[in-house]
C-alpha cells in the first residue's frame, strides 16, 4: 500500500458522508445529541463510530487498523506497529506485564514515568534501579551510562530485560544503541520508552530512533512531539526477543473495548504527515526555534540548555528548549507565570527552568510571540541591569544518586499500615505513597523507599512555589503518607505487596 495511503481516516470520512440512520452506539448519533452551543464538535462526532461493518477492530484487526498499523510500522522501521489509544501509559503497562511475570526482575532507569512504576506494580515485579547520570550545569537528570546497566546485569543475571526512558522530558538523550547491544550480549531485550522522541530520525538534525539503535520495543506518544490527537500513541517491535502474542493479550487486557475511532485515525494521519512531508514540515519547526535561540544568544540574562552534547547527554532534541533566568531574580515557575500572563503558555516548569516545546507545527509567528513576551519580561524586570554570574547556577542537589539499587518489590496491594506525618518530620521514614510532581510525571518516591533530608528539601521547594503532586494523599504535600511506627527506616529492598 503506498505510503499516501490513509485507510482509517478515509474509510471514516467517508462513511460519514454516506448518511446511514445510526441504531448503534456511540449514543450521540454521529453529533446529533449536541445543543446548539456543542456544535462546533459535530464534525469530529461525525467519525466517532465503533466497530460496525468495515470499520474493523482494533483488537483483532483485518482490515482499514491493520492496514494503517502496517503503514506506520514501515514508516517507523518496525516489523510490528499497535495504535494505543491509551498513550504511552498503555504501551508501557502492556510493555512490562509481557516481560514480566510475578517476582521477575526487571532493570529499570529511576526516573521513569509514573506508567512504569504502576507496570511494575500490574506485573508483581521487582525493579533494579539504576540511577542517571546528571547535568553539572543544569542540576537535571539525564540517561544511563552504560557502565550502570551493565553493573546490573552482572548483579542479576536473571532480569527480563532493560527499560529505559529515552529521551527525558528536556529532551535529553542517551546512547541507545550502546545499551542495545549490551542487553543483547547479555541476552536481554531493550525497552525504550520513547514518548518524547517519535520524531526522532525523521530529519538530519534529530536523533536517531531507538528502533533504529536496536531497541527491541518502543513506545511512542505520537500526540506529544508529533500531530495526534492527545492520548494518540504507537507500540513498535522488532527481533524474537518480545512475545508477540503476549502482547496482543495485554493490550487487549489494558485499553478499552470501545477504542476512540478519532484517536485512531489521528494517528494514521500523524504518520501520513511525516511520511509524505514531514522533512520540509520539520525544517520550517526547527526554523522557528532558531530564531528564537537567535535572540536568546544576544541575551546575557537567559540562559539556554545545550544542544551540544555534554557528559551527562549525548543527544538533544533540538525541539526542546529549556531556558532559565540567569540573574537568579526568577524562579522557574515565576518565569512560567510571567510568560503566560504574556501570552506565551509553556509546557512545564521546575524550580530553575521552564521548557518550551516546539514541534514541526510551530512556525515563525509562534517564535516571534515568544521572542516579544521574553524581551517584554526582560525590560519589567530589568534583568539587564541586574547581574549575572561568571559561571552557571549552583545546581540544585540530586536525588537519585544511589546507582545501582537493590531489587525493589512492587504489587498491586495496599502498602501495610501508614500514617500521615509532615513532609518535615519524613526524615528517615519509608514512604506509603507515591509522590509524583507532574508534570513531567516522574516519582520522586515510590512506596517502600527511603524519605532522605536530600528528598524532603526538593519536595519543599516544589511546594513551596506551587508545585502540583499526583499520588500522594495531600495534593499540595502538606503531609505525606508513611509506613506506621517510627522506627520504620528503609533498606531499599522494601516489599509492596
Amino acid at each position: 500500500m503506498s505510503e499516501q495511503a490513509l485507510p482509517l481516516l478515509d474509510a471514516l470520512l467517508h462513511h460519514s458522508r454516506l448518511d446511514y440512520k445510526s441504531f448503534h452506539v456511540p449514543g450521540h448519533k454521529s453529533g446529533k445529541g449536541l445543543l446548539p452551543s456543542a456544535a462546533s464538535f459535530r464534525e469530529l462526532m461525525e467519525i466517532d463510530l465503533t466497530e460496525i461493518t468495515g470499520m474493523d477492530d482494533l483488537h483483532s484487526p483485518e482490515g482499514i487498523i491493520r492496514e494503517a498499523q502496517q503503514l506506520a510500522a514501515d514508516c517507523f522501521g518496525a516489523e510490528e506497529t499497535f495504535f494505543l489509544v491509551g498513550g504511552s501509559t498503555a504501551g508501557n503497562l502492556a510493555s512490562i506485564t509481557t516481560l514480566c511475570m510475578p517476582g521477575d526482575i526487571l532493570i529499570v532507569q529511576r526516573n521513569v514515568h509514573k506508567s512504569v512504576i504502576n507496570g511494575l506494580m500490574l506485573a508483581g515485579a521487582k525493579a533494579v534501579f539504576v540511577s542517571p547520570r546528571y547535568d553539572a550545569e543544569s542540576g537535571l537528570p539525564s540517561g544511563l551510562d552504560k557502565a550502570g546497566v551493565e553493573f546490573a546485569l552482572q548483579q542479576y543475571p536473571e532480569a527480563k530485560g532493560v527499560l529505559v526512558t529515552n529521551p527525558n522530558y528536556y529532551g535529553m538523550g542517551t546512547d541507545v544503541r550502546g545499551l542495545a547491544d549490551l542487553a543483547h550480549a547479555y541476552g536481554k531485550p531493550l525497552i525504550v520508552d520513547e514518548a518524547h522522541g517519535a520524531h526522532y530520525g525523521f530529519h538530519p538534525a534529530l536523533p536517531k530512533s531507538a528502533l533504529s539503535c536496536g531497541a527491541d520495543l518502543v513506545v511512542q506518544s505520537t500526540h506529544k512531539m508529533l500531530t495526534a490527537m492527545t492520548m494518540g500513541a504507537m507500540l513498535h517491535v522488532q527481533g524474537e526477543r518480545i512475545d508477540r502474542e503476549l502482547l496482543r493479550s495485554r493490550l487487549a487486557m489494558l485499553q478499552s473495548s470501545s477504542p476512540s475511532y478519532p484517536i485512531l485515525a489521528s494517528l494514521d494521519a500523524a504518520r501520513h504527515l511525516l511520511q509524505t512531508e514531514g522533512n520540509q514540515w520539520l525544517a520550517r519547526g526547527l526554523q522557528a526555534v532558531q530564531r528564537v535561540e537567535s535572540a536568546l544568544a544576544e541575551w546575557s540574562w537567559y540562559r539556554m540548555l545545550p544542544d551540544a552534547p555534554a557528559f551527562a547527554y549525548e543527544t538533544k532534541d533540538p525541539f526542546k528548549l529549556t531556558i532559565s533566568d540567569a540573574t537568579g531574580t526568577l524562579s522557574g515557575y515565576e518565569l512560567q507565570s510571567e510568560l503566560e500572563a504574556r501570552g506565551v503558555m509553556t509546557e512545564m516548569a521546575d524550580p530553575r527552568h521552564v521548557l518550551l516545546v516546539f514541534s514541526l507545527a510551530s512556525d515563525e509567528g509562534d517564535a516571534d510571540r515568544l521572542i516579544t513576551a521574553l524581551a517584554r519580561l526582560a525590560g519589567d524586570f530589568r534583568l539587564s541591569e541586574r547581574t549575572v554570574p561568571a559561571s552557571a547556577v549552583p545546581a540544585e542537589s540530586s536525588l537519585f544518586r544511589e546507582g545501582v539499587s537493590a531489587s525493589v518489590a512492587f504489587g498491586m496491594g495496599r502498602f501495610g499500615d501508614t500514617t500521615e506525618v509532615t513532609l518535615s518530620d519524613a526524615a528517615g521514614r519509608i514512604a506509603g505513597e507515591m509522590v509524583i510532581p507532574y508534570p513531567p510525571g516522574i516519582p520522586v518516591l515510590y512506596p517502600g523507599e527511603t524519605i532522605t533530608g536530600e528528598t524532603i528539601t526538593y519536595l519543599q521547594q516544589l511546594a513551596d512555589r506551587g508545585a502540583r503532586f499526583q499520588g500522594a494523599s495531600s495534593p499540595r504535600l502538606q503531609t505525606i503518607r508513611v509506613a506506621h511506627g517510627p522506627d520504620q527506616a528503609g533498606n531499599g529492598n522494601t516489599s509492596i505487596e
